[in-house]
């Protein structure tokens, strides 16, 4: 049994295919993927108290079954640095979610610290027909979309294997540190790669799992969005 299977399971008894992101960002600690210290509000008091536990700035998200896209309905509202800005935002993503679908259930507001920011990479899973589980990686922005700048490995994955997946980018001379940037910490991209491995094997059921992006930093990285699709 995986480290996760109690979320797996209520997952399924409410006849979703998808988990929340605050679902699936907890299945990631679980298997020791970093994430971005969060909270689910259920009131407008919470949110005010857990900004200040998750300390600012905070990016507020929309937690609701019946809403995937977050930014589309205007569910997400970044760099909040006072109560005041979480008070008006809470309100906002409200009003928006309601407009867009009166009708959609609300569990909260996810209350996110709003990471440093950095360099970024994606890890991802897919389940492949032939092959089963892939892994890929990647950097992020506009060299995933430009230059579609990945690499991919059969899981289950060995640390040497993580390791070449994150040499192969054409993109590898940033991650050691370009032109007085300085360089970022290899090693915990190598652990949030074994450790998706690990989870996606542990879940085969898993069809697409995306965390993106992770922030890099000099010592240590955080995943700031994390996405799991079920089958």
């Amino acid at each position: 049994m995986g480290k996760a299977s109690s979320i797996f399971d209520e997952v399924r008894k409410k006849g979703r295919d998808f988990m929340l992101e605050s679902e699936a960002k907890t299945v990631c600690m679980r298997y020791g993927i970093p994430v971005t210290a969060f909270k689910v509000a259920r009131s407008e008091s919470e949110a005010l108290r857990f900004a200040d536990d998750v300390r600012y700035p905070v990016v507020l998200k929309v937690v609701s079954p019946d809403i995937i896209h977050k930014s589309d309905v205007g569910g997400v509202t970044i760099n909040l640095k006072t109560p005041e800005e979480v008070r008006s935002a809470y309100r906002k993503i409200l009003t928006n979610v309601r407009k867009h679908k009166s009708d959609a259930k609300i569990i909260g507001i996810l209350i996110q610290e709003m990471a440093p920011k950095s360099i970024e990479v994606i890890v991802g899973a897919t389940k492949d027909p032939q092959f089963g589980p892939t892994l890929m990686f990647g950097l992020g922005g506009v060299f995933v979309e430009l230059l579609e700048d990945v690499t991919f490995r059969i899981a289950p994955i060995t640390k040497r294997e993580a390791l070449e997946m994150i040499t192969e980018v054409k993109a590898y001379p940033l991650l050691k540190g370009y032109r007085g940037q300085l360089p970022v910490d290899i090693s915990s991209i190598v652990s949030i790669l074994i450790n998706t491995s690990k989870l996606v094997m542990d879940y085969p059921e898993i069809r697409e799992l995306d965390l993106n992006p992770i922030m890099v930093y000099e010592k240590g990285a955080r995943t700031v969005d994390a996405r799991i699709i079920l089958e």
